[in-house]
């Protein structure tokens, strides 16, 4: 499947310099010389249109094809109706038309995901970006990245404000992971998410935090909601309880009255668990696998196919064993499903080079986290998460999000996708829980890397 022509690479130079042109202008604007963050916007951006570009590289010339080739070409045939007939073309681009329509069958026959609305989503984005770029492959490709890198950008203000000390760090965690901006940077519903993620998170801040209740704010909050919603829900509906619990232990915070807190904290923990269930039954049809009825079948179906298919996926496969689709049955493979999501692949597993790549990642998430338990200890290491509100949202979400992808992935290939919104949230709780640790005073975190 040849999607990358020459066009691209005769194209590709001039977007890169108007994105540049733009970017440059919004950090001279907004990030004058001496400002702490204005080191990290070009150089976040810069690596957000590498993974872009090299995502793009590894889909056409490693493996031939891919998901982020569908979306493209399935967002050319939108464009092709706007040429066509403006008027048809705009109604298609809207998601207006069923997929029965026989006005519009020469079209949606062409596109064998119009009737999936989240598929579709990220096809209508790409279509509308395709304008701009004369339906080129490379360009559409770093100007969602360009976007993402917004949502991304907004998450680090978001905590950098909160611990200008340790602004270094967090713009690691947050803009320089490499597979968050790989796998979050090209034609992708990832990169929809993680700019829908970065964005909520900094208006939940904003508005409920530090009660700017601008109209920017509430705009983008709703957009962010939106977005999440139409292309992945789970995410969101693992993002809220975490979302209000920090809410919570913000605000119960200045409450003298110890024992207070502390009802007041179960009250509210036992609260966001039925609201969750709740809500996962209410988008029940939303969420499709990963809901509660449904994540513990998918779960179990996944690893029988995987079983079946071992031999075909040559060391990309993991099993959880048998699953009982009941509470207990989760229960017992939840600290395996959420070990494979945060330090899986381990490095014996990789016999592809992909694998091989994220398992390096994935390894050097293992060394940090238990070079930080053995430093400061397990009690300090709990003490710590019970001081800090955004520590305690970070693991929230993270093991929320991480066990259901971790129980319902099946392989390491998609899993190395589908975990990416938790992967800034947990290295910023490591970052935070190790420094805010009174035995690591003056002890750099990534000291064991001479940084």
């Amino acid at each position: 499947m040849q999607v990358i022509s020459l066009l691209d690479y005769l194209l590709l130079p001039f977007y890169i310099l108007i994105i540049y042109a733009v970017a440059i202008n919004i950090r001279n604007a907004y990030y004058p010389p001496g400002h702490p963050w204005r080191p990290y916007f070009i150089p976040g951006l810069t690596f957000k249109i590498i993974g872009a570009i090299f995502i793009g590289f590894i889909y056409q010339y490693y493996y031939g094809g891919g998901d982020t080739f569908l979306y493209f070409l399935q967002a050319k045939v939108v464009n092709q109706a706007i040429a066509e007939n403006p008027l048809k073309g705009f109604t298609l681009l809207m998601h207006i038309p069923q997929n029965y329509d026989g006005a519009y069958q020469m079209y949606i026959s062409q596109m064998e995901w119009y009737a999936g609305t989240n598929m579709y989503f990220v096809i209508a984005i790409a279509a509308f970006f395709n304008l701009f770029t004369f339906s080129t492959f490379l360009p559409t490709s770093v100007i969602f990245a360009f976007v993402s890198f917004s949502g991304m950008w907004a998450m680090f203000r978001t905590f950098a404000q909160q611990y200008p000390k340790l602004t270094p760090q967090i713009a690691i965690a947050v803009l320089f992971i490499p597979s968050s901006y790989i796998w979050g940077s090209g034609i992708f519903k990832d990169t929809v998410c993680m700019f829908g993620l970065g964005w909520m998170t900094y208006c939940v801040f904003q508005l409920l935090i530090k009660r700017n209740f601008s109209i920017s704010n509430i705009i983008y909050l709703l957009l962010s909601f939106y977005i999440l919603a139409i292309v992945k829900i789970y995410i969101l509906l693992a993002f809220l309880p975490a979302i209000a619990l920090w809410l919570v232990f913000t605000y119960s915070s200045r409450i003298k009255s110890k024992a207070m807190q502390t009802v007041i904290k179960f009250s509210l923990v036992i609260f966001a668990f039925i609201a969750l269930v709740g809500m996962s039954m209410a988008f029940e049809k939303e969420m499709g696998i990963y809901s509660l009825d449904n994540i513990a079948k998918t779960a179990e179906t996944t690893r029988k196919y995987v079983y079946d298919m071992a031999e075909q996926m040559d060391g990309s496969s993991y099993d959880l064993g048998e699953i009982d689709p009941s509470p207990l049955g989760l229960l017992k493979v939840f600290p395996k499903a959420l070990v494979i999501s945060l330090f899986g692949p381990f490095l014996w597993e990789s016999r592809k080079i992909i694998i091989f790549v994220n398992s390096i990642e994935a390894t050097l998430f293992l060394f940090v986290f238990l070079r930080i338990l053995f430093r400061i200890g397990i009690k300090t290491f709990w003490k710590t998460i019970k001081a800090d509100a955004n520590v305690q949202f970070f693991l929230i979400f993270t093991i929320i999000y991480g066990f259901a992808v971790g129980l319902t992935s099946g392989n390491y290939g998609t899993l190395s996708r589908y975990r990416i919104p938790l992967i800034p949230f947990f290295a910023m709780a490591l970052i935070i829980i190790y420094y805010k640790s009174n035995k690591t005073k003056n002890k750099p975190f990534f000291g064991f890397f001479g940084l």
